[in-house]
């Protein structure tokens, strides 16, 4: 049954992503008729096939989960068929010393302290109109963050990112790589919503990107993914088009950089789901390494 709701997801998954058509074969077609799919006879020969494969194949050793290595999943190989290569390198970004800028953040020892500075201070123009601020949320020891924009308006009444429909498509994404949303660490480069959810202002980022900043310090990604222009130009410092951006693995601080479509671009433009879907793969293939 496990298998069965593993594979159904998956598919569902390239739908979603704009994928090929997927075409079930026989052994599918066995297991939709335990489910009822089928005449009763084609149940019976499908579980005494089932039983007979079962008696002849050799018992297998059973395979224990490496913790350091990304969760997996039916999708755990099928999201590497297909994949674009690793490109070539692209710009290498070594982010200024905090303490030097008369930042005290390096005080600040785990993600919650940073989340709780967040929360209670106000750093810019954008703080006194929010509901919530919205630090991020995840996994400390990520081996992928990512990084978006700024808050909606779901994200400011929850204080979480990533919680509405774009939230959603990119739970979809990870799934499909073969990486729960919990192993990873979601952030943005502001971290309360501009009205109506307009780009950030120049101060509003330059305010707010010392905790963005410390936050990465403290995860030690082994990737970042950035989701959008905004979050590119400010990781990377650059006002250069996604599509100049895009196909480079970029280095910030050390670790590799790879730049992608925001989530709700795709459901403004599901021709970017395909070039994105090659985006995080790359990026997954990174983790590999």
């Amino acid at each position: 049954m496990a298998d069965r709701e593993a594979l159904r997801r998956y598919l569902a998954q390239q739908i979603e992503l704009g994928g090929a058509e997927a075409v079930l074969g026989n052994a599918v077609r066995a297991e939709a008729a335990a489910d009822g799919a089928v005449e009763e006879d084609d149940v019976a020969k499908a579980k005494r096939s089932a039983a007979t494969r079962a008696q002849s194949k050799p018992a297998e050793k059973v395979r224990t989960a490496d913790p350091a290595k990304p969760s997996s999943g039916a999708a755990d190989e099928k999201w590497r068929k297909g994949a674009p290569p690793i490109p070539g390198p692209g710009l290498t970004i070594v982010s200024p010393d905090e303490t030097l800028l008369g930042n005290d953040l390096h005080h600040l020892k785990t993600l919650d302290a940073v989340a709780e500075r967040i929360r209670s201070t106000y750093c810019c123009d954008l703080c006194p109109q929010r509901t919530n601020a919205v630090p991020g949320e995840g996994n400390p020891r990520a081996k992928m963050v990512l990084v978006g924009e700024g808050p909606g308006a779901t994200e400011d009444q929850t204080g979480r990112p990533f919680v509405g429909q774009a939230g959603h498509l990119l739970d979809s994404i990870l799934e499909a790589i073969g990486i729960p949303r919990a192993d990873v660490f979601i952030t943005n480069i502001v971290k309360c919503r501009p009205p109506q959810n307009r780009k950030p202002l120049p101060d509003e980022m330059t305010a707010c990107i010392p905790y963005l900043r410390r936050q990465l310090e403290l995860i030690r990604p082994k990737v970042i993914l950035a989701l959008g222009g905004t979050a590119a130009e400010g990781l990377l410092g650059s006002k250069k088009s996604l599509g100049e951006l895009r196909n480079k693995v970029h280095t910030y601080n050390g670790v590799p950089l790879v730049v992608t479509y925001h989530p709700a671009a795709l459901l403004r433009n599901p021709n970017w789901k395909k070039p994105t879907w090659d985006d995080v793969r790359i990026a997954r293939q990174l983790l590999d390494r």
